[in-house]
């Protein structure tokens, strides 16, 4: 906002030095961002945050002036009509049938001449940015860049009876206002009417047929004041932003709309001619009202909280200034009333009916200058709690992934009704699924129909991400996200489940024109999957068995259960039989979606993976050297890899350290049905090393066995 040096002085002696008042100004939380001359006179362009509506006003600013300075503030003359009578009651009435009105001020000068204003006005009024119309209208822009109350001027001829009316707007009624531009209301807006119809939108704008004309003689001048929320809604409806908007969206000083009426008809009569009605027309919405809030402020706590000491007489004296009461209290301190020009910024945030205390403080800290404050580190009192174990499970997660290979993401916690039921809802009893009828989270003052809807799951988001990249040639993604679902608990809150979600998809590596190009794939995401699973719970193991979920492709994808005792490994295939045991933490598969390449999936509760009964442990390798020995089984495809892992822990041999899946291979030589795979098996003893005989032996006893039992006589073509 701009602000005229030359109407500044009018109120308060200002420094010399332009640069010091801005820094000053800058450091109290009025932020000069420039300084620049126009026609003789020096202009600030101030950062006015929103909360301050009372420095929306050049008046409001010489008073933080006159405070930091420590010089006399001069008020406006005119702020108050000396003669009692209340002959513009006679000439008008007002009626506020609306609680977003709480007051209405009104003047009527009768006699005016409608013309150009003044050299003086106008150059004002082009300093701050603002164009000249009339001498009536622009007495009214004048007094809200001086006191920050918005006037409108009626003409009172215009005007369909003495009355004034603040209603609602009706359903369907229309206004052209001062724009041109017709407008369609309805209730959410509030209007000003006459005794016929609507004249002007409270708050924001004026209507075209009671405007100010050169044939204007009498003027009814409105100073009211309103909800700020209505004003708000009423403009955003509307797509309108205008001065007066602006400031009452704000909060303007309700106390002032009398004096504010006052002062500009006393102007318009020493610039237009004409005569001000003795009186001012002032309704009251259900009777008096404080504007006025009280707090309390001790000095103690207010140098222990700036970490500065400053003399209570130097507090008494600023805060005086910028108009708090304040009552002297036991403590040493006082009990504060807040002025009226200030409700808004302090009642936003007003505890227990009282002012916040630290709002006290920070007038106080930034009257003495936040540059004045030492910058020190604080003390940390106490010892930090340490993390908790779901906290710990998410940074190994998240330390885990990215060592994988995948870049995580953020993505929002709303979606669309229709999103929410295209996948699992992982955060599910009994991990089932999500369907058309599944019930979810809904927002009660959604910002769109497209995020009305808590997610229940993480992956319409991530595979969101994960499309946005195959559609500008990404030849492959892999992302994770860490995050919580939520479903309906029956109770006031929903309920809550931490979960991570992985899809990857596309070239596994970059590859060359000599070298293949291999292709993520299921079997890489159940490794990712399974190396998490060992990361977070040492020893456990996970197993997939056949299911069908909404937005996967059938077929292709696994439920996931983390086995209650470990040994058992992953379902190669993903095709092996549900064996009910264990408890189901997440799902993977391929999705069922089109694009480039196919994108696979995979979703887990972290709270599954967070066991307390699972303690980390280290085993010191043997330091002398292992043998690694093949074993090639023909077998039945219908026997999973899971059934062969589990057969061979049960006939594990002595100085087994480990086995592997190697190669399953399909094709000539291999009967139809039949399957050759491939195990790798380590053998290693402690404290000493194996020969081949030992080995030899070992490995012979555990092959015969596994033969035994799943071995397939290749001549019979049966086991």
């Amino acid at each position: 906002m701009r602000f005229s040096r030359d109407w500044l002085a009018e109120y308060v002696e200002l420094p010399a030095d332009n640069e010091e008042l801005a820094r000053r100004l800058t450091f109290s939380g009025l932020a000069v961002e420039y300084v620049e001359e126009c026609d003789g006179d020096l202009v600030l362009d101030i950062d006015v945050t929103t909360n301050r509506p009372d420095c929306m006003n050049h008046y409001g600013v010489a008073r933080e002036i006159s405070v930091l300075f420590d010089r006399p503030l001069k008020p406006p003359a005119h702020l108050d009509d000396a003669d009692e009578a209340l002959d513009a009651a006679q000439l008008a009435s007002v009626t506020l049938s609306d609680e977003r009105c709480p007051r209405y001020a009104a003047k009527v000068i009768r006699g005016v001449k409608v013309g150009p204003s003044p050299e003086w006005l106008r150059k004002r009024l082009v300093a701050i940015g603002s164009r000249s119309i009339n001498n009536i209208v622009d007495v009214t822009n004048y007094v809200l860049w001086e006191l920050g109350q918005p006037l409108h001027a009626f003409d009172l001829a215009k005007l369909a009876g003495p009355a004034i009316e603040v209603r609602a707007a009706r359903q369907g009624e229309e206004l052209v206002t001062l724009d041109g531009e017709r407008r369609k209301l309805d209730p959410e807006v509030l209007v000003i009417a006459d005794g016929e119809r609507a004249v002007a939108l409270a708050g924001i704008m004026g209507g075209l047929d009671s405007e100010v004309t050169e044939a204007t003689t009498d003027i009814l001048l409105e100073s009211a004041h309103f909800d700020p929320r209505a004003v708000r809604r009423g403009a955003r409806q509307l797509a309108m932003h205008t001065d007066a908007s602006h400031r009452f969206e704000r909060g303007a000083d309700a106390e002032i709309c009398a004096a504010a009426a006052t002062r500009a008809a006393h102007l318009i009569a020493e610039l237009a001619g004409g005569s001000v009605v003795p009186g001012v027309i002032d309704a009251v919405q259900g009777g008096s009202r404080s504007w006025r809030l009280e707090g309390h402020l001790e000095m103690a706590r207010l140098n222990r909280f700036i970490g500065v000491e400053i003399e209570a007489s130097t507090v008494e004296r600023w805060m005086s200034g910028l108009g708090f009461e304040l009552r002297p209290s036991p403590d040493g301190g006082w009990t504060v009333r807040t002025p009226g020009w200030r409700f808004y910024d302090f009642e936003r945030r007003k505890l227990s009916g009282a002012v916040y205390e630290a709002d006290l403080f920070e007038e106080v800290v930034r009257l003495h200058g936040f540059d004045a404050v030492a910058s020190t580190v604080p003390q940390l009192v106490g010892i930090d709690a340490s993390p908790t174990p779901l906290q710990r499970a998410r940074r190994r997660v998240q330390d885990h992934l990215a060592a994988c290979g995948f870049a995580e993401t953020i993505s929002f916690a709303f979606l669309a009704p229709a999103q929410a039921t295209g996948y699992p809802a992982i955060g599910a009893v009994d991990g089932g699924c999500a369907s058309d009828d599944l019930a979810t989270v809904q927002l009660a003052n959604a910002l769109s129909e497209r995020y009305s809807t808590m997610r229940p799951s993480l992956l319409p988001g991530l595979v969101e991400s994960a499309q946005f990249n195959q559609r500008r040639n990404a030849t492959s993604v892999a992302l994770f996200e860490v995050g919580n679902t939520f479903l309906p608990s029956g109770q006031e809150l929903p309920r809550e489940t931490e979960a991570v979600a992985l899809v990857h998809g596309g070239l596994a590596t970059p590859g060359s024109a000599w070298e293949p190009q291999p292709n993520r794939d299921f079997f890489d995401l159940k490794g990712v999957v399974e190396s998490l699973v060992s990361a977070l719970l040492p020893g456990a193991s996970i197993e997939a068995s056949k299911t069908v979920q909404p937005g996967f492709s059938e077929g292709a994808t696994a439920q996931l259960r983390l086995l209650p005792t470990p040994g058992s490994a992953l379902d190669g295939d993903g095709a092996g039989e549900d064996s009910g045991d264990g408890e189901v933490i997440g799902y993977l598969g391929q999705l069922d979606i089109d694009g480039p390449y196919p994108l696979y999936a995979a979703e887990l509760r972290l709270d599954g993976l967070v066991k307390d009964r699972h303690v980390a442990h280290v085993e010191v390798p043997s330091r002398f050297p292992s043998v690694e020995v093949d074993l090639t089984l023909t077998h039945a495809e219908a026997v999973t890899w899971r059934e062969l892992a589990s057969a061979i822990e049960l006939a594990r041999p002595q100085d087994l350290t480990g086995f592997s899946l190697k190669d399953r291979y399909r094709g000539e030589g291999v009967p139809a049905g039949a399957v050759n795979t491939t195990i790798s098996f380590s053998y290693n003893a402690e404290g000493r090393s194996l020969t081949h005989e030992e080995v030899n032996e070992r490995h012979l006893t555990l092959a015969r066995e596994i033969e035994e039992r799943f071995g397939m006589d290749l001549e019979a073509g049966e086991g």
